[in-house]
């Protein structure tokens, strides 16, 4: 049996000071890991509902064809193992800004960790995705310019309470356009949000893309002993126009 409480590492980050922690649960008795960045919780496994429902609704608006998928944030993986647990899937980036995180993933500090860097279709990839988002060369380093079936955000809290301020202009028409440019016809943005569905936001992906939808996911919340809510955004570029 593992100990009440570990840190399992710590380190000071561009975005801050951040830990990764286990704890036991007193009520299940199984391992909790959760990741902090300064005083604020980032992540927990207790609850991984929103991150791998980002994950099935997006991929669920995609045709039945061979995939090729970007996730923007690895954190402990659980938006990228559900990726992966969807045959159809045979590519998979996952950018994250902190080399810290995708070490803890190769290293095994994380249940999940080993399973996505032994994994032959997963590349975990040190990068800053708002600005790769941006640029013309995307979010392969061995393909510039390649575009890709989804890309499935979740990153920041909401497109209002962003980790830093440079994220703020993706969620706007110009950084969403850039990000449409690296989907392919038909592609799939989603978005993970710990807020409610927001309008504002919602009328945004309404005025970059074909269509969108604000989806709520409910889950069980042991802490607060009642239900929580995520929101999952998932907008689609136009299709292809018939020759």
């Amino acid at each position: 049996m593992s100990a009440r409480f570990e840190e399992l590492d710590w380190r000071t980050t561009p975005m801050g000071e951040i830990s990764l922690r286990r704890r036991r649960d007193p009520v299940s008795g199984e391992d909790v890991h959760e990741v902090k960045l300064g005083d604020e919780f980032l992540m927990s496994s207790l609850f991984t509902a929103g991150e791998i429902a980002l994950t099935r609704l997006g991929l669920a608006e995609l045709p039945d064809v061979e995939l090729d998928v970007v996730v923007g944030g690895l954190g402990l993986g659980y938006t990228a193992r559900a990726a992966l647990d969807d045959p159809r899937v045979r590519d998979l980036i996952v950018v994250d800004a902190l080399g810290e995180v995708i070490d803890w993933h190769r290293r095994g500090l994380v249940p999940l960790g080993a399973g996505l860097a032994g994994d032959p279709r997963c590349r975990l990839v040190q990068g800053d995705f708002f600005a790769l988002a941006g640029e013309a060369r995307g979010f392969d380093p061995r393909e510039p310019g390649r575009r890709f079936h989804a890309i499935l955000l979740d990153v920041d809290h909401s497109p209002r309470h962003v980790l830093h301020p440079s994220h703020a202009a993706l969620y706007r028409p110009a950084g969403l356009r850039a990000l449409a440019d690296r989907l392919r016809p038909g592609g799939v943005f989603a978005l993970w949000s710990n807020d409610p569905p927001d309008l504002e936001f919602g009328a945004v992906l309404g005025e970059v893309f074909a269509d969108s939808a604000a989806h709520v996911v409910d889950f069980d919340n042991p802490l607060q002993g009642g239900t929580a809510t995520n929101t999952v955004y998932v907008a689609r570029t136009p299709e292809e126009p018939a020759s």
